[in-house]
């Protein structure tokens, strides 16, 4: 079998949940993979490893006991320190919040709770999560694993680089102007960026009403290895919650169709289809250029090469 840290959250759930393995032994495989090479890449500031184990145990211990358990039963995440969790310092990355608890989790790290994931660490961001590289005084930098002369991105860099080097198989940041997709594209890893309102929002440690383009802009998502990933995160944490500011707008239960003002009728794209190097009025379409999920330099770290994320040629 190879080593369970290479595997992504699907297959780790499946493999939990057929009682192949252990959830203390996926959870064990990521604390000692983090051990191994997070201090070549700076990636993961906190390890919450009692409190994983406890609730590893606790979930090997219900599915013994027959209950089939969540979505992700057993499944370890990481979540980048801008995200509230129980028990663990919100810092933003500042030497000035640096034991600032909050009270509960964070809507979706609820939710992901109640689908059965287990949060095991937290991950690096540029202070309040608002540079495109990540360090800050509290942390220091975090280095691209693929080649530490260049950025991981930001500022969910983190969360991109203890991805790529095999820390966690899936991962919570936000954005606001490219934080989950620019550090996956520079890590060679995957994200999903949600649509405003889709994921239920609340910050209790947040000291005043932030700006209104962050009221608006920002957004929760979920990083992984593979699409299917956050697939399957995704579904787990857009349920509403009576403290999300914007929880009047839709969730993910299903709704009418809504027409799009100036798309064309199904005849029509169906007729498009049937064409599909041009459209009615347009050029020909370029054909698109193959695309490269992951770096094409070597990384040094133990473990490596690791599979391609997205299911891309290696």
């Amino acid at each position: 079998m190879p080593e369970l840290w290479r595997h992504g959250a699907s297959e780790l759930a499946g493999m939990i949940r057929a009682k192949e393995v252990s959830s203390r032994e996926v959870v064990e495989a990521h604390l000692a993979r983090i051990e191994a090479v997070n201090p070549a890449v700076n990636a993961v500031t906190v390890v919450l490893a009692e409190t994983a184990l406890a609730a590893a145990d606790a979930a090997d211990d219900a599915r013994a006991g027959g209950e089939r358990g969540g979505a992700l039963a057993g499944v370890p995440i990481t979540v980048k320190e801008n995200v509230e969790v129980a028990g663990s310092a919100i810092t933003q990355g500042l030497v000035a919040f640096e034991g600032m608890l909050p009270p509960a989790d964070a809507p979706h790290v609820a939710q992901l709770r109640a689908a059965g994931a287990i949060p095991f660490a937290r991950t690096n961001l540029p202070d309040f999560g608002m540079r495109w590289h990540t360090d800050n005084a509290l942390h220091g930098a975090t280095r691209n694993p693929w080649d530490a002369s260049r950025t991981p991105g930001g500022s969910s860099g983190g969360e991109a680089a203890a991805l790529a080097t095999g820390m966690t198989p899936l991962g919570l940041g936000n954005d606001y102007g490219g934080s989950l997709r620019v550090p996956s594209q520079f890590c060679g890893t995957a994200a999903l960026k949600p649509t405003y309102g889709r994921i239920a929002d609340h910050r209790a440690t947040l000291p005043a009403e932030p700006p209104i383009t962050l009221q608006l802009f920002a957004v929760e998502g979920p990083m992984a290895r593979h699409v299917q990933d956050l697939r399957l995160a995704f579904e787990a944490m857009c349920g509403p919650d009576p403290r999300d500011r914007a929880g009047c707008l839709s969730r993910c239960a299903a709704r009418p169709p809504r027409r799009r003002y100036g798309w064309p009728c199904a005849p029509t794209r169906a007729a498009w289809a049937s064409t599909p190097t041009s459209r009615p009025g347009c050029a020909p379409r370029p054909t698109p250029s193959p695309m490269r999920a992951t770096p094409s330099r070597t990384p040094t770290l133990p473990g490596w090469p690791m599979r391609a994320p997205c299911g891309a040629p290696s």
